[in-house]
C-alpha cells in the first residue's frame, strides 16, 4: 500500500484492544539482562492455558457443533490473515497425516494464498471482500463449517467472510483474543482467549497465537475423537506414510490388539495399511473387505464396529 492510499484511508485507532495494550511487566524490556528477560517471557506465557481453560464452554460446543456438520457431509475451514491464517493452516495440514482425513475435510484459508506462508503479506487483510472470494474458490457452502481466526477481533478478511458463513446458513465460529464488546464478530459460537497485552506491544504471535495454537489443537483433535478417529487414546486412523508412522501404528497393535511385531506387520499390510481395520481384523477374524464393510457401517467408529461384532481388542482399550 502506498503513502498516498495511506492518507486516503485513516486507519483505525485499534489502542484500546486489549492485545493493543502496553504491558506494565515489561515497560523496560530492552534493558533487561537476557535471563531475566527469558524468566519474565516463561511466567508470562503462562496467560495462554489460563485463556484457553477460560474459553473451555465455547470450545466444548464448537467440537460438538463442528462434528455433527463433518458427519452430515459438511468441512471445516480455518480462515486468517498473518499469524492467525497461518495457525490455521498449520492445523488443517496436520489432519490427513494424524487422522487419515481427505485434504479437503479440513482446511486451512489464509490471506495471499500459500505465498503468504513464507512472505508476510498482511496488506491483504484489509480487504473484507476477498475472504469471501477465497470460500467461494473452494466451493464453501451452507453444509460446512467456518473458524474465522483474528487476534485482534477487527480484520476485515475475517469478519467479511464470517458475515458470509452465517448469510448462507454454515456454521461461524470466531475465534479472538479480544473481549466481545471491544471487537464484536458476527458468530454462532465465540471463542475469545483473552491472554491480556503482549510483553512486545501488539505482537500477537507471541501470547495470542500461543493460545489460538492450543484452541486449534483442542478443536481439530476434539472433533475427530468425537468422529470416531481415536480410540482410547491412540490415533487409531494414523495414515502410515513412512517408517516413523509405519512404527507408530506397529506399536499401537501391539498395545491394543496384543500382537507382536511379525505378526502386526503382516496384518497391517493385509488390512493395506489401515490401522483401524486391522485392528478389528485382529479382534474378529474378518478378511480386509469385510473389516472395512463392517465399519463403513457403523459410520468408521471401530468401537461401535467392535460392539456390533460382539468383540473386544486384547489389550489396553
Amino acid at each position: 500500500m502506498s503513502a498516498a492510499s495511506f492518507a486516503d484511508v485513516p486507519a483505525q485507532d485499534r489502542g484500546h484492544l486489549l492485545t493493543e495494550q502496553a504491558n506494565p511487566l515489561s515497560s523496560a524490556l530492552d534493558q533487561l539482562p537476557t535471563d531475566q528477560l527469558v524468566d519474565l517471557f516463561c511466567r508470562n506465557d503462562l496467560e495462554p492455558q489460563r485463556a484457553v481453560a477460560a474459553a473451555a464452554p465455547a470450545l466444548t460446543a464448537a467440537v460438538d457443533a463442528i462434528a455433527e456438520r463433518l458427519r452430515g457431509g459438511g468441512r471445516l475451514f480455518y480462515l486468517g490473515a498473518g499469524t492467525s491464517g497461518r495457525l490455521g493452516v498449520l492445523d488443517a495440514a496436520e489432519c490427513p497425516p494424524t487422522f487419515c482425513t481427505p485434504p479437503e475435510l479440513v482446511q486451512g484459508v489464509l490471506a495471499g494464498g500459500a505465498p503468504a506462508l513464507l512472505r508476510s503479506s498482511e496488506g491483504l487483510e484489509d480487504l473484507a471482500a476477498a475472504g469471501r472470494t477465497d470460500l467461494d474458490e473452494r466451493g464453501f457452502g451452507p453444509a460446512d463449517c467456518l473458524v474465522g481466526i483474528a487476534a485482534g477481533g477487527t480484520t476485515p478478511y475475517v469478519l467479511g467472510a464470517l458475515h458470509h458463513a452465517r448469510a448462507i446458513g454454515a456454521l461461524a465460529i470466531a475465534m479472538a483474543c479480544v473481549p466481545a464488546d471491544q471487537a464484536a464478530m458476527p458468530c454462532d459460537i465465540d471463542i475469545r482467549l483473552l491472554t491480556g497485552p503482549e510483553l512486545l506491544t501488539g505482537s500477537t504471535r507471541l501470547k495470542a497465537g500461543t493460545a489460538t495454537k492450543m484452541a486449534l489443537n483442542i478443536l481439530s483433535t476434539g472433533v475427530m475423537v468425537r468422529l470416531g478417529k481415536v480410540h482410547g487414546n491412540r490415533m487409531v486412523d494414523v495414515a502410515v506414510t513412512n517408517s516413523k508412522l509405519e512404527d507408530r501404528a506397529l506399536r499401537i497393535l501391539r498395545d491394543l490388539a496384543g500382537l507382536e511385531r511379525g505378526r502386526a506387520a503382516v496384518l497391517l499390510e493385509q488390512a493395506e495399511g489401515s490401522v483401524k481395520r486391522a485392528l478389528l481384523m485382529a479382534a474378529t477374524g474378518l478378511d480386509c473387505s469385510s473389516a472395512r464393510q463392517r465399519l463403513r457401517e457403523q459410520g468408521e467408529d471401530l468401537r461401535r464396529a467392535l460392539e456390533a461384532c460382539g468383540a473386544s481388542l486384547g489389550g489396553a482399550s
